[in-house]
């Protein structure tokens, strides 16, 4: 059975930082494609953050490129994402998805997701 468990959500205030993790078992991340989404209330899903294993490919969107760094420890494996200069507007709750891939950059669907972490950023 597959498992992806997300841990270091929390309340942080703006303009700090926080490094969340995604946890697999029963499937491993190297060539795969691993994705963090943010969820707010009332809001559509966003992709922040994806990483390709298989190239060690990194792929942002504009709103989180420079604040976003993900990483993977495929000893470990888990995938990071550390989150810096956090705004009021990163509140989300934060999912890990995981997809077998072989391709560049990153998949467009993911069979594996977490249950998610809460993130809070007080203004």
């Amino acid at each position: 059975e597959v498992q992806i468990v997300e841990t270091g959500g929390g309340l942080v205030q703006a303009g700090g930082s926080l490094r969340l993790s995604c946890a697999a078992s029963g499937f491993s991340l190297a060539d795969a494609g691993i994705a963090w989404f943010l969820q707010s209330p009332g809001k559509e899903r966003e992709k922040v953050s994806c990483i390709n294993t298989g190239d060690d490919s990194t792929h942002y969107p504009d709103s989180v490129n420079g604040r976003f760094t993900v990483s993977s420890d495929n000893a470990k494996n888990t995938v990071y994402l550390q989150m810096n200069s956090l705004h009021a507007e990163d509140t989300a709750v934060y999912y890990c998805a995981a997809q077998r891939f072989y391709g560049l950059n990153c998949p467009s669907e993911f069979d594996y997701w977490g249950q998610g972490t809460q993130v809070t950023v007080s203004s």
